[in-house]
């Protein structure tokens, strides 16, 4: 696997932060985060919901330049800013080459984002079609298609969100392509499937902060692994 990696660290300047008992600085994440080295062209970031890593990854693509609604570097709308003060307190610190490309996918205000490229006359690059003219999963794989174009750094926040299993399964071929063009990958997901990529990092948030975890050891996993295995059993007690 290539090594080239254009975010190698993130740190937070804790001595800029206001308060540590105020949101988003209180989150467990955060508040124990020091240094952050990235070691693999894919990182997940995974936990439960209300952990952080839309937070955080939120503050990483403001602090990288993109535009905290999603898109590409050049989209500078906004529609309802709602992000955190998290971004102006992070140190990123940045490889020695500098990627050519780069996207953020945040599933959540993806609307937004395809509004913008209409609004730009932008769909050539998607695709050339309109992203509203198609199904939520057909206009986020588009995206991967058609608007990644390789030696790029890319910030995905639960791109599962619109995809069927199979169609996760052409975003992890997708997102091996990129790879092997030069390309790094951070992504928060719950989706055991695309964590499952190989040799990738993976960073648990929870009420101990940030931690790096083996795939097995996921909740993800562990559950999934469960319920298709043991359904009638699980389903039996969850229902008793």
């Amino acid at each position: 696997m290539q090594t080239t990696l254009y975010l190698r660290e993130v740190s937070l300047r804790r001595e800029t932060v206001p308060s540590f008992d105020e949101y988003p600085f209180s989150l467990p994440a955060v508040r124990g985060l020091n240094e952050l080295e990235f070691r693999s062209p894919v990182t997940f970031l995974v936990g439960e919901n209300g952990s952080g890593k839309s937070t955080l990854l939120e503050a990483i693509a403001s602090s990288w330049g993109f535009n905290p609604e999603g898109g590409s570097r050049n989209m500078m709308f906004a529609t309802r800013p709602s992000e955190s003060g998290l971004h102006e307190h992070l140190r990123l610190t940045r490889g020695t080459k500098r990627a050519r490309d780069g996207f953020f996918l945040r599933a959540e205000s993806f609307y937004n984002v395809a509004t913008e490229v209409d609004k730009l006359d932008m769909t050539g690059w998607y695709g050339g079609k309109s992203l509203h003219e198609q199904s939520h999963g057909e206009s986020f794989l588009a995206v991967f298609m058609d608007r990644l174009f390789g030696s790029g750094f890319y910030i995905l926040d639960e791109p599962e969100a619109a995809l069927s299993p199979s169609r996760q399964l052409s975003v992890l071929t997708r997102i091996n392509d990129l790879v092997s063009e030069q390309s790094q990958f951070l992504i928060a997901t719950h989706s055991p499937i695309l964590m499952g990529y190989p040799g990738a990092d993976i960073l648990l948030l929870d009420e101990d902060g940030i931690r790096r975890v083996d795939y097995e050891e996921t909740e993800h996993y562990f559950i999934t692994r469960e319920f298709l295995q043991n359904r009638e059993r699980m389903l039996s007690q969850l229902f008793s």
